[in-house]
């Protein structure tokens, strides 16, 4: 492996012990973390489909004896292009997860609501979490409705949209087979 590349790794680690939980030293109750995201969060994962993440996520933790819950909220903005006039603006995005995990022999996060640790651990990372619920918190359709220009970009759409035929149907030119079945439809 590159150095360059084992650091770049080592960094991301590094970064994202930050979103760790340690709950082993932590009392039974209630427990709030709170984080900033940006940019810098979604660069840990590769993800580069924002121009501008400004997001605040809190965890909110409840440590019983035998399970952990965990209630995830975030709220903020992420700018995007908008779909129509691929000009960026910042999307509102609102989001909530809920997260059981309980313990066991072997790690398992088959369920996206249970995830089972290893009996004796005593960190949870919340990054992959965080990330997961913002990304789908963000509509697939993205579209400034507040854009000034976005009359003038749905006229340009509908002139050059496809038209159908004005046709209307001419009464005196109607096949007479028809003619008998229109009666019985008016009767």
């Amino acid at each position: 492996m590159h150095p360059q590349t084992a650091c770049k790794m080592k960094d991301k680690k590094r970064d994202l012990k930050a979103y760790d939980i340690h709950f082993a030293g932590l009392k039974d109750g209630e427990h709030l973390f709170e984080y900033q995201i940006d940019n810098h969060f979604f660069e840990l994962f590769d993800y580069h489909e924002f121009n501008e993440v400004s997001q605040r996520v809190s965890v909110h933790l409840v440590k019983k004896s035998t399970l952990l819950e965990l209630h995830f909220s975030s709220q903020g903005t992420v700018n995007v292009n908008c779909d129509l006039t691929d000009e960026p603006f910042d999307l509102p995005c609102e989001a909530t997860l809920h997260l059981v995990v309980k313990f066991g022999e072997a790690y398992n996060d088959d369920n996206e609501e249970l995830l089972i640790l290893p009996q004796g651990e005593h960190t949870l990372s919340v990054a992959q979490y965080i990330y997961e619920m913002i990304i789908l918190s963000v509509p697939a359709k993205r579209i400034n409705t507040h854009a000034a220009n976005l009359d003038e970009v749905l006229d340009t759409i509908e002139a050059f949209s496809p038209k159908e035929l004005e046709t209307a149907p001419d009464d005196s030119q109607t096949d007479p087979r028809w003619d008998e079945l229109r009666k019985l439809l008016n009767k």
